[in-house]
């Protein structure tokens, strides 16, 4: 795996075309996935290693993309701590038991990572799959984005409950990011054990915080678990909305890869970015709505700007949405794999 353009491209080395994968890219766009939806509750999918592999691999089997990720949940950490997770057609997770209170904390298990062995099972059949033809990239949510859903019991508009803690009680606020930091730190090392050859960390609600709150509530705990990483020969991709904004802090965490969003021209972002730290994005997904000229053109501009520069990874600023045509996904993709620097 070494020498597959992801991760060559992950480690700031030469390619002769940026490496694609997508965010969300085993995801509700494809009607595949929906025949596999509809016979299981998204959590079986995710628990059943089978079934995580048959979803992992469509993206491979169906858009020719340059690595995989594995099919899972931010929120599974948040479950094996001691979370009543739900998932709810059109409405999302919920937590039956939200974290609001010191006791609440103090029932949260960290010495959990026995109760996510299904990843490390769903991540030997999907490479058993893969056979070594690209890369497997696990991932964790931050323990930020966690905390949110676990305090909020599930999505949030204003993140308010999460913030009041923040403010009001910033001692219990660590303490819950503490413990989520432990867990994430231990179940990235169980996909690593387990034979993944990347890592992102998502971090998808940090636009919510502002720069000071950030650095205290959440950088810091990322850098924790990247400096628990047993990362030999493991790139580590730290991806964040706000990315654009955060991203010299960011790299204090010492990641291999920062993804960016679309709200930032990214040749700009990684000059400001110390040397031997790759970039990863920024197609502003909405872009994959539009006509096919329109898409080659865009890629094309992204393309032109990044030239000669080594340690880029094309990806979408954020993830794919349900409604993208597969049609305009597979195209994108036939584009990025048709350029030649």
């Amino acid at each position: 795996m070494r020498d597959s353009l992801l991760i060559k491209a992950a480690f700031s080395e030469k390619t002769e075309r940026p490496p694609v994968w997508m965010m969300r890219q085993a995801g509700r766009f494809m009607p595949q996935y929906w025949e596999i939806k509809n016979k299981y509750s998204f959590l079986e999918m995710c628990k059943t290693p089978e079934i995580a592999a048959d979803v992992t691999m469509l993206p491979v089997d169906l858009l020719g993309i340059d690595a995989a990720i594995l099919f899972s949940d931010i929120l599974v950490t948040g479950e094996a701590m001691g979370g009543d997770l739900s998932f709810t057609q059109n409405i999302g997770p919920k937590f039956a038991n939200p974290v609001r209170t010191q006791k609440d904390i103090d029932n949260l298990e960290v010495n959990c990572i026995d109760k996510l062995q299904y990843v490390a099972d769903a991540i030997k059949v999907i490479q058993q799959r893969l056979n070594g033809s690209i890369p497997l990239i696990g991932f964790a949510g931050a323990p930020f984005t966690v905390m949110s859903y676990l305090v909020e019991g599930g999505s949030s508009k204003d993140f308010k409950l999460t913030k009041l803690m923040l403010h009001n009680e910033p001692e219990m606020a660590h303490a819950l990011l503490s413990k989520i930091a432990t867990v994430t730190a231990d179940y990235l090392n169980l996909q690593i054990a387990a034979g993944v050859n990347a890592v992102q960390i998502f971090d998808s609600w940090a636009q919510a915080l502002a720069w000071d709150d950030y650095k205290e509530f959440s950088h810091r705990y990322i850098a924790e678990i990247i400096s628990k990483l047993n990362r030999k020969d493991i790139p580590v991709i730290s991806f964040c909305k706000g990315s654009s904004v955060f991203a010299p802090l960011m790299a204090e965490a010492k990641p291999d890869v920062i993804s960016i969003d679309w709200n930032v021209d990214l040749l700009d972002i990684k000059k400001r970015l110390p040397q031997g730290v790759a970039v990863q994005g920024n197609l502003d997904p909405h872009i994959l709505y539009a006509d096919k000229k329109v898409i080659k053109e865009r890629i094309y501009r992204l393309f032109d700007r990044m030239k000669g520069e080594n340690g880029f990874i094309f990806n979408l600023g954020h993830g794919i949405m349900p409604d993208i045509p597969f049609d305009n996904v597979k195209y994108a993709v036939e584009v990025i794999k048709e350029f030649k620097y």
